[in-house]
């Protein structure tokens, strides 16, 4: 099995799968998640790297977003594809384990899978939906479901069940507070700590400036 090979395939594919694709969840996106998910694997210990650029280029090839919200179709299309790479099935299950339970859902799904691979990939994801370009992405999808950038009379809900966070229609700063300021605490990588340190407190910034300018103070 010619490793190396396989990922240049998994790469195109990848490229091929999201052409067209919503700016947060594009091959721009994935490629940045590849190469955070690289540079954390590196500063950790017995860590099965193939597995992890596979997990990563393949983490969001069918977002359940933008299937209806079917979260079977990213893994089963994950399955088909490195079956037809001729990948070995514990690494395709593991691959299949990965994209299941990546996903932030709320923040109150229980993983029911955990590996070091796993965990370096969340972070990473994670990674990117914070600082600068996480709220690019954030904006961007806000925009794409046509959301109100705020509503001061709708408040933001910190208790959703997964199926509420699925179906919210919130407005966009909302989603500061119900995820993307609780990512910081939630990474499980020494490396993902430390990098989300920076991106959180560049939020933090960014809030205020908003708020002054939303209430008439800068």
């Amino acid at each position: 099995m010619d490793k190396s090979l396989i990922i240049d395939n998994t790469i195109a594919f990848v490229k091929r799968t999201l052409q067209g694709a919503e700016g947060g969840h594009d091959f721009f996106h994935i490629n940045r998640v590849y190469h955070n998910s690289l540079r954390i694997a590196k500063e950790e210990d017995n860590v099965d790297e193939f597995v992890v650029a596979l997990g990563a280029l393949l983490h969001d090839i069918a977002d359940s977003k933008f299937h209806n919200g079917d979260e079977t179709v990213g893994p089963k299309k994950a399955r088909a594809f490195l079956e037809s790479e001729n990948v070995e099935e514990d690494v395709i299950k593991h691959v299949q384990n990965i994209i299941e339970n990546i996903s932030f859902k709320g923040g109150n799904f229980e993983k029911k899978f955990t590996s070091p691979e796993l965990d370096i990939i969340q972070d990473a994801d994670r990674l990117d939906a914070i600082g600068a370009i996480g709220i690019a992405r954030c904006f961007n999808y806000g925009g794409f479901k046509n959301r109100v950038l705020y509503d001061p009379a709708i408040e933001p809900n910190l208790h959703m069940t997964k199926e509420e966070y699925k179906k919210s229609t919130a407005p966009t700063i909302n989603h500061f507070y119900e995820k993307l300021l609780l990512l910081k605490d939630r990474m499980n990588t020494v490396t993902g700590k430390k990098l989300a340190t920076k991106r959180h407190e560049f939020m933090e910034t960014y809030l205020e400036e908003f708020f002054n300018e939303w209430n008439h103070l800068a």
